[in-house]
């Protein structure tokens, strides 16, 4: 619990039998409900628990105290702790799964695998709490229950979050390798390749003569006048 003292239910049984304090009060500081606390002033809850002082485990002061029993509206202030203790290491391993979930486990396996194969046996481990070797027998196929296991979602298995799920599978892509150049499969040719001749120019337009075979009028007036000076001759 955050902002209570320590072992609550020791505390709580030290302020009722030493101090005047309310059954409100010390439930506020405590963190517990009154009644309970009620029921350790009645003895019929914490039987056998040894009372804590939390003044001289530096948690509470005496002013404190004092100034609480003459207002009852006054809360008690946990005094901050002048020891630093560090926060304790988290062990990394197999995420734990509660026993009525461990069955799904096989089923989300195959679905990790078949749905996202770049992830690493350690990730699948880390997301649904197998081992390697259960890993392996699914992916060989000589898992015990091969025969009737059915993919399905693990965030909907509720094995693990759809954070955690995200969380892997990119970084299992910023794993892959980059694919070098050149490498990414054959390009498309160049249409004039592929069919064999190139487009011409200037689609659409009317083919030029060559400048040989445009017509000379004055050749054409001088055959005229030479067809009609033999016409002439003849009559």
């Amino acid at each position: 619990m955050s902002n209570a003292p320590l072992m609550p239910k020791a505390t709580a049984v030290w302020l009722v039998e030493n101090t005047a304090l309310s059954f409100e009060q010390i439930a506020d500081f405590c963190k517990l409900h009154p009644l309970e606390v009620k029921g350790i002033a009645d003895g019929e809850v914490a039987q056998g628990i040894k009372g804590l002082d939390p003044v001289s485990t530096g948690q509470l002061s005496r002013d404190e105290i004092d100034r609480a029993e003459k207002n009852p509206n006054h809360r008690l202030k946990l005094l901050e702790s002048k020891v630093r203790l560090p926060e304790p290491k988290r062990r990394r391993g197999p995420r734990y799964t509660p026993v009525s979930k461990r069955q799904d486990r096989p089923n989300a396996i195959l679905w990790l695998l078949r749905n996202h194969p770049e992830l690493k046996d350690s990730q699948i481990m880390r997301l649904v709490g197998t081992t390697k070797t259960t890993i392996e027998s699914i992916k060989e196929r000589t898992h015990w229950n091969a025969q009737n296991l059915t993919p399905m979602d693990p965030v909907t298995l509720g094995l693990c979050s759809q954070i955690d799920l995200d969380i892997e599978v990119q970084r299992s892509s910023k794993d892959r390798p980059a694919v070098p150049a050149g490498e990414h499969g054959a390009t498309l040719l160049p249409a004039e390749v592929t069919t064999g001749h190139a487009e011409p120019a200037e689609p659409f337009a009317p083919a030029r003569k060559p400048k040989e075979d445009a017509l000379d009028l004055e050749t054409v007036f001088a055959k005229l006048g030479g067809s009609r000076k033999g016409e002439n001759e003849d009559e």
